[in-house]
């Protein structure tokens, strides 16, 4: 069977959805060389956490024992499941995430399976003997050109509510008739957070996987916001009145706290809105955004279910909370756009 065959019949994965196939010449086996965002194919081995790989069609694909698979190395921060390196062994490898990360697993949260085991095959290589990497597919920067304002989602942890959060104010400010743009700063490729901005109606959608990293978990600072700029300046030159970015994680995951540290941060957000889980972390967060300038306009997320912990909130840290109702209706949406500096639009 020829190497074309082999990639033919094998799941690319979802962060591949950028990459040129017919790049791919050649392979090795030199793994110890493997970098971030260098394309991997292995085949499945033992199956564990995850049972499903993502496509970069947008739809799951379950994976059996034997099969062949493409994806990136790469690292992986997520507490509620795993913290891995981008390591490739010969040995044995994990899949760390179902969007196509391949690593060493470091970690595991107590209340998951352990991840699914990989054989890495080959390292893709191209026509000259390079490795064929994300970076090579990444979108072009756009320079010189002006950048639509930016509401920003933080947020205290995984599953605080933010990617919800975010589509919903997508959602709020497409009915008040802006163009919108939703992007994903930081975190490990998958595509649901993708599918659910695209799900309401945003003009542009990207992530950091179009900038060309399959995680920005240990990636430098400056890369992170050189990305960062590109996809707010896509959205621009695709349109886009104004821009929803999702920043992924809590605040005192490594890159979270590097970049909201970072005065770059402050100057580069128009609003802010704060997903938490309770009052006691929506108190914390608040205080902990204030002690580097900034000030949310609003909180979110799982508190804002519980009227009586939407109280609390309030209460503690003198800001309002949001339902997913509330961002998603146009007057609220348009109070975030006013502040953001952009004019009133017609409903649409």
């Amino acid at each position: 069977m020829t190497l074309t065959d082999i990639l033919d019949r094998a799941k690319w994965t979802f962060v591949t959805r950028r990459v040129e196939r017919a790049r791919v010449a050649r392979t090795d086996t030199d793994f110890a060389a493997a970098r971030p965002g260098d394309l991997i194919l292995a085949h499945v081995d033992r199956l564990g956490q995850h049972r499903r790989v993502q496509l970069p069609s947008g739809r799951p694909s379950l994976i059996h024992p034997g099969d062949a698979v493409v994806m990136a190395c790469g690292a992986r921060y997520a507490p509620d499941q795993f913290e891995g390196v981008a390591e490739i062994d010969p040995g044995g490898a994990d899949l760390l995430a179902g969007g196509g990360c391949i690593g060493r697993m470091m970690a595991r949260n107590s209340r998951i399976r352990p991840a699914t085991r990989l054989m890495p095959a080959a390292r893709l290589l191209d026509a000259a003997g390079r490795a064929v990497n994300l970076a090579d597919f990444a979108i072009a920067p756009h320079r010189g050109e002006p950048q639509p304002p930016v509401i920003a989602v933080l947020g205290t942890s995984m599953n605080s509510g933010k990617t919800l959060a975010t589509a919903q104010l997508v959602l709020g400010l497409r009915r008040a008739g802006f163009c919108v743009g939703a992007i994903k700063a930081t975190g490990t490729g998958a595509f649901g957070d993708v599918n659910e901005y695209s799900d309401s109606g945003a003009h542009y959608v990207g992530d950091f996987t179009d900038a060309g990293m399959v995680t920005t978990y240990r990636e430098p600072l400056h890369r992170i916001k050189s990305a960062t700029r590109a996809l707010i300046a896509e959205a621009g030159a695709q349109g886009c009145d104004i821009v929803v970015m999702e920043v992924a994680d809590g605040l005192l995951q490594r890159e979270t706290a590097a970049m909201i540290a970072d005065p770059w941060f402050k100057a580069l957000i128009s609003g802010l809105v704060f997903a938490c889980g309770d009052a006691v972390a929506a108190a914390g967060g608040v205080a902990m955004l204030t002690r580097h300038g900034l000030r949310p306009d609003a909180l979110t997320g799982m508190v804002s279910c519980s009227p009586m912990a939407s109280t609390e909130a309030g209460e503690a840290t003198g800001l309002h909370v949001l339902t997913k109702a509330d961002l998603a209706d146009p007057a609220e949406a348009t109070g975030f756009a006013l502040r953001a500096g952009l004019g009133r639009k017609e409903a649409a």
